[in-house]
């Protein structure tokens, strides 16, 4: 399997995807940082924001207005652990860490941008947003069907100007239509819902360096997360009942996103709630359905 991926619950997206036994394409942020050491720069979010001319600086350079969004400079685990708004100078001093920086406050969608880049140059792009449910958790993502141009040119401008010679997928989040976030993967949560032979293209992108994908238009996707409580410990419902809810109606894939041999304190979990499952489909009342039944089974 060409697609190298850490959690065992999104196998099922790769698992018969053809490739030569060689090829190797990232979806976790460690190994895209290890392979491509001319690009890997892109996990530094100091460098990210002034490459787009943003104001930023590290923690020890005060800001000049408040609010701030203070987050790390580099982080790979994600969750948006350690990020945080500073509200005032006082606030700022109180909170002042090693490895941290601050930008301003975006306003505006927050937006997840897949992108198939051939030399530097976006080939294909895809968008998605989420709805949000408090304290870093999500209700659910639409991933979009209409393209967004003013956006897809920003980003392009910028892969041109400063992404250099590389070929793969890559994944930027934006708010407000700046980029505060860059990762040389794809969003491996939802590759069922771009499409048959999606992933065929992103192996023939690895493997040649081009882009084919033949499109048949395109359908608004969802993806819906389910969490729980934290202070539990959660079992894996019975994997009958998993494909019971698979097989439920525009349903496309079903994940059970915790390790069941590991406590729940050994999950990188939001502080909203912990992760239990997502439900990918193409019908949100579908979705929202097909998560009901899995709460039941765990009683959330």
């Amino acid at each position: 399997m060409p697609f190298c991926e850490a959690d065992p619950w999104r196998l099922q997206y790769f698992a018969d995807v053809a490739s030569p036994p060689e090829l190797r394409i990232p979806t976790e942020d460690p190994d895209a940082y290890e392979w491509y050491p001319q690009q890997r720069w892109v996990y530094d979010k100091l460098r990210l924001c002034a490459s787009q001319g943003i104001p930023c600086a590290p923690h020890g350079v005060e800001p000049p207005d408040f609010p701030v969004f203070s987050k790390p400079i580099t982080n790979l685990r994600g969750m948006g652990v350690g990020s945080q708004v500073l509200r005032s100078p006082e606030d700022y001093r109180r909170h002042l860490t090693p490895g941290h920086f601050w930008m301003p406050l975006l306003q505006g969608e927050h937006v997840s941008t897949d992108v198939a880049v051939v030399q530097g140059r976006a080939r294909w792009s895809r968008h998605s947003c989420g709805i949000p449910a408090g304290a870093g958790t999500f209700d659910y993502w639409t991933i979009e069907a209409a393209p967004r141009p003013e956006l897809e040119a920003y980003l392009a401008d910028w892969l041109t100007r400063h992404i250099g010679c590389y070929s793969g997928m890559m994944n930027l989040e934006s708010i407000g239509g700046r980029i505060i976030d860059a990762h040389l993967r794809f969003a491996d949560q939802w590759p069922d819902l771009y499409g048959h032979a999606w992933l065929e293209a992103v192996v023939g992108l690895y493997q040649r360096g081009a882009w084919a994908f033949e499109e048949r238009g395109r359908a608004e996707g969802y993806s819906l997360a389910l969490f729980g409580p934290h202070g539990r410990e959660y079992r894996h419902p019975p994997e009958e009942l998993v494909e019971q809810v698979r097989r439920m109606p525009q349903v496309s894939s079903v994940q059970i996103t915790f390790h069941a041999d590991r406590p729940a304190a050994a999950h990188a979990m939001p502080p909203g709630g912990f992760r239990l499952a997502i439900v990918n489909c193409h019908d949100l009342e579908a979705g929202r359905a097909a998560r009901a039944r899995l709460a039941r089974a765990f009683e959330v």
